[in-house]
């Protein structure tokens, strides 16, 4: 390759990198300094994940990459140890995604059910899982390696490059369990929420009380005319909350199922292959390519879980003006606009699907309703709206 091209690349690994360890770090201390979004358990533990993943990972990623560093040579520890961190990571930033779509199915599907049996010790017990799969499928992966004192160069560490007739067993496992049944899962719980954010779009919104209270009748023409043009100009209003809260959740759902597709299936389309007798599928500069696909998960991830829920943004605003000493009343007056409109959409679901637990709930919040949903917004352990 051209050293424009190798400059160039270089310039992209250490760019991911960065964005990793800054948006990681910045959605987590937001989540740990205020006491309302402690509750975030999976989103933080996804952080935890991912910038780890960028401390660990990136920087040897961008060793065994870049031709730059082709003098660097691993023993067969230092190799075990690299291939143990890629896997794992990978395995854990994986999984705490699949949880995470699974909870917020239960928080939107099942409102009343995620309120009982989501607690800290079941977020708690999550966590474990996670990290227990991981490293379980990682010694998987090293059982059979050689041993001894060999050594290999940098760029040959890497799981395509594994020796020993176990790989192929292993690259089945390993797909099966960290990328098919997420995948699975994902897209069942996504289109479920998907149905919900139809359905709610589709529903007849509430006409108001003006609307239906009796009134005297009057066969004035003046009065007629007043009052169709009334009931004309109030029907549009009542609809775009609705539509603005479905069409926005039906985004956002394209937009993380697309985001974690584009992600990794290139990684386990490029590896599976290599399970199979008479694979022609090569390494070098393709895997090191699918590698910072994946890689770039590690980067997007606090935006697509941490920065694009309004409460974490509105944070990290006061934050950020406190910090350059300008006055908050502007800003709180702007927060309240936005909150009017640009309603939380699992909230939005969650009340048009309050149907599914109980017949006597759907009804139009009144504005002490609203501000009693505010406040208690995040009633559980590890609840993760998006907007």
């Amino acid at each position: 390759h051209s050293i424009g091209q190798e400059v160039v690349g270089l310039f992209c690994m250490i760019l991911l990198t960065l964005t990793a360890l800054v948006a990681n770090i910045v959605v987590m201390v937001i989540i740990l300094k205020t006491p309302l979004f402690r509750k975030f358990i999976f989103v933080c533990h996804l952080c935890v994940v991912n910038l780890l993943s960028a401390i660990f990972l990136m920087p040897l990623g961008i060793i065994s990459s870049s031709s730059c560093f082709n003098w660097v040579i691993y023993s067969i520890a230092e190799c075990k140890a690299v291939i143990f961190l890629n896997i794992c990571f990978i395995s854990a930033s994986i999984l705490t995604i699949c949880i995470i779509s699974m909870e917020r199915y239960y928080y939107i599907v099942h409102p009343l059910r995620y309120e009982v049996k989501m607690t800290i010790r079941l977020a708690v017990a999550g966590v474990v899982f996670i990290w227990v799969k991981s490293v379980l499928i990682t010694v998987l992966a090293l059982v059979a390696w050689p041993h001894g004192n060999g050594a290999t160069s940098a760029s040959r560490c890497t799981i395509y490059w594994s020796p020993g007739a176990h790989k192929k067993v292993f690259v089945i496992l390993f797909s099966i369990t960290c990328f098919i049944l997420p995948t699975i899962i994902i897209l069942a719980v996504y289109s479920s929420i998907y149905r919900v954010a139809r359905t709610a779009s589709l529903q007849q919104a509430p006409v108001p009380a003006q609307a239906v209270a009796p009134r005297h009748r009057c066969d004035s023409i003046a009065s007629q005319v007043t009052i169709l043009t009334a009931r004309i100009l109030m029907l549009p209003r009542l609809i775009p909350d609705r539509l603005l809260g479905s069409n926005k959740a039906i985004l956002t759902l394209i937009l993380i199922v697309g985001q974690f597709l584009c992600c990794w299936l290139p990684f386990f389309a490029f590896h599976l292959p290599s399970s199979v007798p008479l694979a022609t599928v090569g390494g070098g500069h393709g895997e090191m390519v699918v590698t910072w696909i994946a890689y770039s998960s590690f980067a997007v991830n606090p935006f697509f879980y941490g920065l694009r829920n309004r409460q974490i943004r509105e944070e990290l605003a006061r934050l950020r003006r406190s910090c350059l000493n300008h006055p908050l009343g502007q800003e709180l007056c702007l927060s309240i606009s936005e909150a009017s409109v640009q309603e939380n959409f699992l909230q939005f679901l969650q009340r048009a699907t309050c149907t599914l637990e109980t017949h006597t709930s759907c009804i139009s919040p009144s504005p002490r309703n609203r501000l009693d949903q505010t406040t208690t917004s995040f009633p559980t352990p590890g609840q993760a709206p998006e907007e």
